[in-house]
């Protein structure tokens, strides 16, 4: 992975290559590499979506970044299977490069108290409920004094619990469009305009990431991720431009009915 230590990814990296987190990213291969692709639209929404996860089995621990609906090669599968995270580190593919990371820092640091972590279950219920759970516990690590929101990667159940707080917010999303109620989608970040920022872990995998780390660490503003993309990956960037986190490895909560649990780091206890 190309990389320089001026970015917090690139960091992280270097000591992942150092040996800091006591395994040798040369040694683990990746066993089994697979993407999940997903169409919704909840009943009372006006809107659907589309969502694609490549994901990297290492050991227990599943890696995963979400990519365009059909922007992975056909070959990136075939190139992770039987590679060790080390060249994968280095693979020319965005996405590759973050799901390897992932999967070798789950395995190394898997979401435990020990490591930081805090369970906070998900109910069993329909995709919009455990969508709803969700968006509480991971709109309770926005500070409650924060008076408007930058947030990217539109998710309506976020935005409807930004609402139903009273808490004003910027959507924005490379996709534009609208929100649930109407709103325009900014396909540009306006981070002057927010006070703190709620952004998707997929801004790893697009590479906009740094920018909200770097505006976060020369303003102070409260930078809070929901990770499915890089669950494992952001909160080693806690104190390096992130406040929180909200970590969900896969399976993520659209993908079962049943119970689950995600994790969060930092925020307020």
């Amino acid at each position: 992975m190309t990389t320089t230590t001026t970015d917090g990814v690139g960091r992280l990296v270097e000591r992942v290559n150092s040996g800091a987190y006591g395994l040798d990213p040369a040694e683990e291969r990746i066993a089994v590499a697979f993407t999940t692709s997903q169409a919704v639209r909840h009943r009372g929404r006006s809107g659907g979506y589309r969502n694609e996860v490549l994901s990297l089995r290492l050991g227990a621990a599943v890696g995963s970044c979400a990519v365009e609906p059909g922007a992975l090669p056909a070959g990136a599968l075939d190139d992770c299977v039987g590679a060790s995270v080390a060249e994968l580190l280095a693979h020319p593919l965005p996405p590759v490069r973050i799901a390897a990371l992932d999967a070798f820092l789950l395995l190394a640091r898997p979401h435990t108290p020990a490591h930081g972590a805090r369970p906070v279950p998900i109910p069993a219920g329909s995709s919009l409920d455990r969508s709803r759970a969700r968006a509480r516990a991971v709109v309770g690590l926005v500070p409650a004094e924060a008076r408007r929101v930058l947030v990217v990667g539109v998710v309506n159940s976020l935005l409807e619990q930004l609402r139903e707080r009273g808490t004003a917010y910027l959507p924005c999303d490379l996709k534009g469009g609208r929100t649930e109620w109407g709103e325009p989608v900014r396909t540009e970040a306006e981070l002057d305009d927010c006070d703190a920022l709620l952004v998707s872990g997929m801004t790893l995998g697009n590479g906009s990431f740094e920018t909200f780390a770097e505006h976060a660490r020369q303003t102070g503003k409260p930078l809070v991720m929901f990770a499915q993309t890089g669950s494992a990956v952001l909160p080693r960037l806690l104190g390096d431009g992130v406040t929180a986190v909200s970590a969900e490895p896969y399976p993520f909560f659209w993908l079962d009915g049943g119970p689950g649990t995600i994790h969060l780091y930092g925020g307020a206890r």
